[in-house]
């Protein structure tokens, strides 16, 4: 499986063209100047490695995503839940709510997701 781990910078640049895609990348330097403050040649070094990693592409000066902004987290997700519990759901579950009560709405909802993908 494709790593999904992005610096904090690359993750602020993601939301921008997400938010924004398609972009021209010209008009991604404008905005990464403004927002961020960023020189031209950093937005570039830093478009670049979301490239690297399979997130986006700048295609003849249009930047797009290769994946939707669900799609990244819910890979980035899976890594979590695999590398932190063993792949098991309901341990990272288990960790996630130690701390946090759910609320009837919230178990609703799990309840629904369960009885939506759960095997027959």
């Amino acid at each position: 499986m494709k790593e999904y781990r992005l610096t904090e910078a690359e993750l602020k640049l993601a939301e921008m063209i997400w938010e924004s895609e398609p972009i021209s990348s010209p008009d991604l330097v404008k905005l990464c100047e403004s927002k961020l403050n960023w020189k031209k040649s950093t937005s570039y070094t830093m478009l670049r490695k979301l490239e690297i990693k399979e997130v986006f592409i700048n295609n003849k000066g249009i930047v797009e995503s290769l994946l939707t902004k669900e799609e990244f987290y819910t890979e980035q997700s899976k890594q979590i839940v695999k590398e932190g519990f063993g792949g098991s759901f309901p341990r990272f579950l288990a960790a996630f709510t130690r701390h946090k009560k759910l609320s009837h709405k919230e178990i609703q909802e799990i309840k629904k997701l369960i009885e939506q993908h759960k095997e027959d």
